[in-house]
């Protein structure tokens, strides 16, 4: 059960966006994610990602990339910033200033902060994190790759969904293989039989058994590299 569910304001580059908070009971400070949306928006299946989160513990930020614009032409943006600079462009800095805003918040602490994102948001989610070290993992389902994949050496450790047979299969193989190679901590699953979005459970292509394991490998993931409790370094 989660304390509170609110719309909030973020700021952003001299402009604002909507997201939908969730949080978890009582004071905190609790561990926060990030929740980046695939290109049906902040709809009520990324609301309830967020209160899934919250239920389990962590203070959970849906940002609304659209934000009240014009979807087509937002797409044409966001699919122009992911081919032609996928590790600097304004959607990365709404995600940024989206972190800065929970860090802020009393509730939250900000030595624990990770994001989650699918197809769209789960390519932003690895080019954000590429280059913003306060994140501690990140969890993309179904994400495109920025280029020069290199660019994960400065990643942090990710947990990844990718259905098999789907134009992102070939890139969570890449993936996987690079951050073995940077010895990044990392967990890459591809699902058989399952289709793109298979997460979505208001959508066509939901895939139930693999929706599920993939959500306990992320909760499992994030007990280990986001919540897990800070030992002090001895002198």
């Amino acid at each position: 059960m989660t304390q509170a569910e609110q719309m909030v304001t973020i700021s952003s580059k001299g402009s604002t966006f909507e997201g939908y908070l969730a949080q978890p009971e009582g004071a905190g400070p609790f561990p926060a994610v990030v929740v980046i949306h695939e290109i049906f928006g902040l709809n009520d299946n990324i609301k309830d990602i967020a209160r899934r989160l919250a239920a389990e513990g962590y203070v959970a930020l849906a940002v609304d990339l659209f934000a009240g614009r014009n979807r087509t032409i937002c797409m044409l943006r966001f699919m122009s910033q992911m081919m032609l600079s996928p590790l600097k462009n304004d959607s990365l800095e709404n995600l940024k200033d989206a972190l800065t805003f929970l860090t802020e918040r009393t509730d939250v602490d900000a030595e624990r902060l990770g994001a989650i994102g699918f197809c769209m948001g789960g390519g932003f989610s690895i080019g954000w994190a590429c280059n913003d070290n306060r994140l501690k993992a990140i969890a993309p389902y179904y994400a495109a790759n920025p280029r020069p994949l290199a660019a994960v050496e400065r990643i942090c450790p990710v947990v990844g969904s990718y259905p098999d047979k789907d134009f992102t299969t070939s890139m969570g193989q890449k993936l996987d293989v690079e951050l073995d190679h940077y010895a990044i901590p990392h967990d890459i699953k591809i699902y058989p039989n399952t289709r793109h979005s298979f997460f979505n459970d208001q959508g066509k292509s939901y895939a139930e058994a693999a929706s599920r394991d993939s959500w306990q490998r992320v909760l499992s993931f994030f007990q280990e590299h986001i919540n897990a409790p800070v030992v002090p370094v001895k002198d």
